[in-house]
């Protein structure tokens, strides 16, 4: 690591060297940004969140050249959050990048040790999960310790079901959470009849928990399957906005029969494939 108390940032051999040493310089309680030198671990937190987000739109949108400035913004929120609490006393990056390191070489015996090479990617990810339910096991955690409470909520609800399923809890089949999910469906049109708002929001969650579970149970992504579906929306909409423009209306003017005769015809456009 850099002599961080007087390196220059301009003389730095490598490139995670100058970043960690311009933080260091932008946090400087006399010569730095007042700007960076107020902010904490809280105030940095929501923005480490969306330069994740951004990561995986450009990931998403194949946009090689923006990956890469939107991966060195994550990594800017990794070199900040340890100045953070370099100043504090508690860290430093050069510690956090041994703490990852020491992590992957124990979490991959077949790479770094002795286990064979010989499995399958399936076979890995479950001695990966093993390896770190082992980890929460000597650290006096349960099952469910640290799974983020600041995950999106069906990112949480799967990781949570994961879990619960290493030690057994889980159901049986797909068909079981089907019938599951047509139990919720019907608690939840009961809640909807009381008028009772903390009573159909609980009833809503269970059914969309329960929905993670039947995507977990085929093999598919909630969150991948919901944003699919966003997508898809605003993409009709959009479509259905500009053919009721071209016909010289705006579409507050049209009633929703209207609406949803030109959104059907959308779809078929769609299935059809030959929607401009």
């Amino acid at each position: 690591m850099p002599n961080v108390n007087s390196g220059d940032p301009a003389r730095a051999e490598s490139g995670i060297d100058r970043l960690v040493l311009i933080m260091k310089k932008l946090r400087d309680p006399e010569s730095g940004c007042p700007w960076d030198i107020e902010q904490d671990f809280d105030t940095i937190a929501p923005y480490t969140i969306e330069e994740a987000y951004e990561v995986a739109d450009a990931i998403s949108r194949r946009n090689w050249r923006e990956l890469k400035g939107e991966l060195g913004d994550l990594l800017l929120q990794a070199v900040y959050h340890s100045q953070i609490a370099d100043e504090r006393q508690l860290f430093d990056f050069d510690e956090v990048a041994h703490a990852s390191a020491d992590k992957m070489v124990s979490r991959h015996p077949h790479v770094f040790g002795s286990d064979c090479r010989e499995k399958t990617a399936g076979q890995q990810i479950r001695d990966w999960e093993r390896s770190k339910a082992q980890e929460r096991k000597e650290s006096s955690g349960g099952a469910l310790s640290g799974v983020a409470m600041a995950l999106p909520a069906l990112t949480r609800a799967l990781k949570l079901q994961k879990r619960a399923a290493l030690v057994g809890f889980d159901w049986g089949s797909s068909a079981d959470v089907l019938e599951k999910i047509v139990e919720e469906s019907e608690e939840l049109e009961a809640a909807s009849k009381s008028s009772d708002m903390d009573s159909m929001e609980m009833e809503l969650g269970d059914l969309l928990f329960s929905l993670v579970n039947l995507a977990r149970h085929l093999g598919l992504d909630a969150e991948c399957a919901l944003k699919r579906s966003s997508d898809k929306f605003q993409r009709r909409f959009s479509r259905m906005e500009s053919r009721i423009r071209e016909s010289g209306r705006d579409i507050e003017d049209l009633n929703i029969d209207e609406l949803d005769q030109i959104w059907n015809s959308i779809k078929l456009c769609e299935t059809a494939k030959a929607c401009s």
